[in-house]
């Protein structure tokens, strides 16, 4: 079975709670369980990670090299200046799907760009929870044999 790894970056632990307007009221914790019991029925085993460091999301990704064939990350606003992860990601050479919950492109203008973008196959945002399942449903099409 294929194995994937869904990351989440800083402040993501409060979803339900900050910016409920913007990002829902499911905790992280029922999202979890709702991407965990979707990559299942795709017949992936799933790991996921949360920090709000960066470091310890860049060991995470390291993990990849090893232990996932793909990985989902929404790196929160590491997105928007953390070279270090976007070194990361391009060190692993795994599929990698970069997601959030809000669509990035109709918020501040400093949430706009994306440097990890480059180094990752694909981005989707705005749809909120649901942005993962799609990001979960994309590595596993790339993964097909």
């Amino acid at each position: 079975m294929k194995k994937i790894l869904v990351l989440h970056g800083p402040n993501i632990n409060l979803t339900g709670i900050r910016e409920p307007d913007t990002y829902g009221r499911v905790t992280l914790e029922d999202i979890n369980r709702e991407i965990c019991a979707y990559a299942n029925s795709l017949e992936l085993d799933c790991d996921i990670f949360q920090s709000n460091h960066e470091g310890a999301l860049i060991d995470k990704i390291h993990e990849a090299l090893d232990g996932y064939d793909g990985i989902v990350i929404n790196a929160g606003a590491y997105t928007h200046y953390s070279y270090a992860i976007r070194d990361a990601i391009s060190s692993v050479k795994k599929p990698c799907v970069e997601v959030h919950m809000s669509n990035i492109h109709a918020r501040e203008a400093f949430r706009h760009e994306s440097v990890l973008a480059l180094v990752c196959v694909g981005q989707i945002c705005g749809f909120g929870k649901q942005s993962y399942l799609l990001g979960v449903a994309a590595v596993k099409e790339l993964l097909k044999d």
